[in-house]
């Protein structure tokens, strides 16, 4: 791979395809490298791109300075790579540590920008991430690298991915070991006490922006996602079924194939920046890629509206009456006495 020197630093870069062509940038997550996006460019260079993948400092091939790489030095150099290969403006999709950067640099050098893809990231650290990252720094200085990529292993893939690699996970972690040096990458986890959330900021980012989520990423779950769709106009939230944190990796068809129809939208002028959620298609070679979505997308499961139970007829039950006292016969009157016939006397004559 080619390298730029910018003072005592050097950069690996890799960039393919024709120099006419618009550019897409890659940024690495946390432990990640360049040679992660060759199938990236291997996708977009044949459909009409350049595409630019680098180690940040501190990773990969690049400068690896144990202490001193403040957060926002990596926005600074990315500009300056851009300017060292004469790219005026570019595409840049970026993953969790990457995404950070990206958010840094579209919120202060936006006018580079054609548009943006922020994947598995956030814009500030909530309690649930300020605690993992302290968890991860003190495995990481306590223990040691190949700790952390034990442990990050099971929090980025999926149990159905674990499995069917299990075998090949042990050489992966090696070759993670020789790309990474340890106070280096303590150095980039350290960068995070003194990062001021990009929150306050967001609203300054003016490109269209694909904020896109897995739907099980518990690394940094939807919350993290929300809240930079909510504050970006320009944007919209998409959902990547089934997937954990670095879907990048774990699904790569499916990735590619939503970066495409969102650089094709941006490209002919069809992109809608309404701040609407979407649900991404699980098979890449469908027609309809963007689904819409049904019910609260903030929630792991859907309430649907009570289902009333057939009210069934109350039997009736038996009123009491007051017991009623037999009739009493009527009050004997005279009136009510039988009259007695009326006997005429008669009075006879005497006879002499």
């Amino acid at each position: 791979m080619p390298t730029a020197n910018f003072g005592h630093h050097q950069i690996n870069y890799e960039l393919a395809g024709d120099p006419d062509r618009p550019v897409i940038t890659f940024l690495n997550g946390l432990t990640q490298n360049a040679n992660l996006w060759k199938s990236y460019a291997e996708y977009f260079v044949p459909r009409g791109y350049r595409v630019l993948a680098y180690d940040m400092l501190g990773q990969g091939c690049s400068s690896k300075p144990v202490i001193d790489i403040p957060l926002a030095a990596h926005a600074e150099m990315l500009t300056a790579l851009l300017d060292e290969l004469k790219i005026d403006k570019t595409h840049l999709a970026s993953i969790s540590f990457g995404g950070i950067i990206a958010l840094d640099f579209a919120i202060r050098y936006g006018k580079r920008l054609h548009s943006l893809v922020a994947m598995s990231t956030f814009a500030e650290l909530t309690p649930q991430l300020e605690f993992l990252g302290a968890v991860m720094t003190q495995g990481l200085t306590d223990v040691g690298m190949p700790y952390m990529q034990s442990m990050l292993y099971p929090m980025n893939m999926s149990s159905a991915w674990i499995a069917a690699n299990r075998e090949r996970i042990p050489a992966m972690k090696r070759a993670g070991y020789i790309g990474n040096d340890g106070y280096a990458m303590q150095n980039l986890m350290e960068s995070f006490t003194a990062f001021k959330p990009l929150t306050p900021d967001l609203h300054k980012i003016k490109v269209p922006t694909l904020i896109m989520n897995g739907e099980f990423d518990f690394f940094t779950p939807r919350e993290c996602h929300e809240l930079m769709r909510s504050k970006i106009a320009n944007s919209r939230l998409l959902i990547v079924q089934h997937a954990y944190h670095a879907f990048t990796l774990e699904m790569p068809a499916v990735t590619m194939r939503q970066i495409e129809v969102f650089l094709d939208q941006v490209d002919t002028g069809a992109w809608k920046g309404d701040q609407s959620v979407w649900i991404a298609n699980e098979n890449p070679a469908a027609p309809e890629q963007w689904l819409p979505i049904a019910g609260d997308w903030m929630r792991a499961v859907q309430i649907a509206a009570p289902v009333k139970a057939p009210v069934k007829a109350a039997a009736k039950t038996p009123t009491k009456t007051p017991a009623r006292r037999p009739a009493k016969s009527p009050a004997a009157t005279p009136a009510s006495l039988p009259v007695a016939p009326v006997r005429k006397t008669v009075t006879r004559k005497k006879i002499p």
